[in-house]
């Protein structure tokens, strides 16, 4: 019996809001994998905010290439994970990378206070988006037992 989801299941499952758990190769140490907030459309790029000069983006640009890993913790599980080389590294910007994602996983209110929190007009700067190429997919959805 197959759990694995189909090509089209697995994009719109990874264009839903969750909280993703970033992978990148460190040598001579595990892999970082921590958790990030991102964004996907369908035949698109996975697009991840963060800061220019934090350790996962100074790996990720190493190494060329990361791992992403989204799931639904409740019962049935289900889950996908993409990997695929590094596209680009662009400066992030507010109205078109910080915001949409404070507001999708925040919603508008909240990510209003967020961005505020993180100085409003000025938030990201020295931030990062780092834009990857989805070419591995890997998925399990457990309601799919018959």
């Amino acid at each position: 019996m197959s759990f694995k989801m189909s090509f089209e299941a697995c994009q719109a499952f990874l264009a839903e809001a969750h909280v993703a758990i970033i992978s990148v190769a460190e040598p001579g140490r595990g892999t970082l994998a921590v958790p990030v907030w991102y964004s996907y459309a369908p035949a698109g790029e996975v697009h991840v905010w963060t800061g220019g000069n934090t350790r996962k983006a100074r790996l990720i640009r190493d190494a060329g290439r990361f791992s992403l890993v989204v799931q639904d913790p409740r019962p049935p599980y289900k889950y996908v994970s993409v990997e695929g080389p590094l596209v680009d590294i662009e400066p992030a910007q507010l109205e078109r990378d910080i915001r949409p994602l404070a507001h999708r996983y925040l919603g508008i209110d909240e990510g209003e206070r967020y961005i505020d929190s993180l100085g409003g007009d000025s938030a990201g700067q020295g931030d990062i988006l780092v834009r990857m190429r989805p070419e591995r997919w890997l998925s399990a959805d457990y309601s799919l037992e018959s």
